[in-house]
């Protein structure tokens, strides 16, 4: 008599595709809701294991995928400003308030282009922002302290930053791109700006 021992085996791999680091995880960046991943958060495969998790755990043996919390991308730290801007005497009513970053004045970018009279181009994959009224051409980059006056490279203090989708720029250094002279009273928080 034979006797006969089956050993049925099922294995579940909830691994998906992608380069893992030093630490065996990596940030997700494709297919991310097909594993149960935010885009972007970073996750271990093989029983890696968070920096707040015991090396020696018991559950690292099991080879299933450990997930680190999300890593949540960040928000600019802003508030609302009070700023008032005018032009050539009448004041600019923006629908997106201008808002205080880095303890300086940002006004939304196509607001202000338009109560200059300035016509704007944007680079979506560059993130690159063309900006142009006559004789006057200016180059910002989102996130970039590097800025170009007419083909001229320079630095300010604040790059223009998007802010809950709308693009945010520092407001005398794109007045002053333009050729518009700008008095600022801090007082009284109004910006002038006359154009030439």
């Amino acid at each position: 008599m034979h006797n006969y021992f089956f050993l049925s085996v099922s294995l579940t791999v909830s691994a998906h595709p992608g380069r893992t680091d030093s630490n065996g995880g990596h940030y997700c960046r494709t297919n991310c809701a097909k594993w149960g991943l935010a885009n972007g958060e970073y996750h271990y495969h093989n029983g890696g294991s968070t920096s707040s998790e015991s090396s020696t755990s018991s559950d690292h043996s099991s080879g299933n995928t450990y997930r680190a919390p999300a890593v949540q991308p960040t928000v600019p730290q802003y508030q609302v400003s009070s700023l008032k801007v005018y032009v050539n005497g009448t004041r600019v009513q923006f629908a997106s308030d201008p808002v205080l970053y880095k303890d300086s004045n940002l006004v939304p970018l196509r607001e202000i282009a338009e109560a200059l009279g300035a016509k704007l181009t944007f680079n979506a994959d560059a993130g690159a922002i063309g900006v142009s009224k006559d004789k006057y051409k200016m180059t910002l980059t989102i996130g970039s302290k590097t800025i170009y006056y007419n083909g001229k490279k320079t630095k300010i203090d604040i790059a223009p930053v998007v802010i809950e989708g709308v693009t945010y720029v520092p407001a005398q250094v794109f007045a002053r791109g333009l050729g518009a002279s700008i008095a600022y009273n801090a007082s009284t928080e109004t910006l002038k700006v006359t154009t030439k």
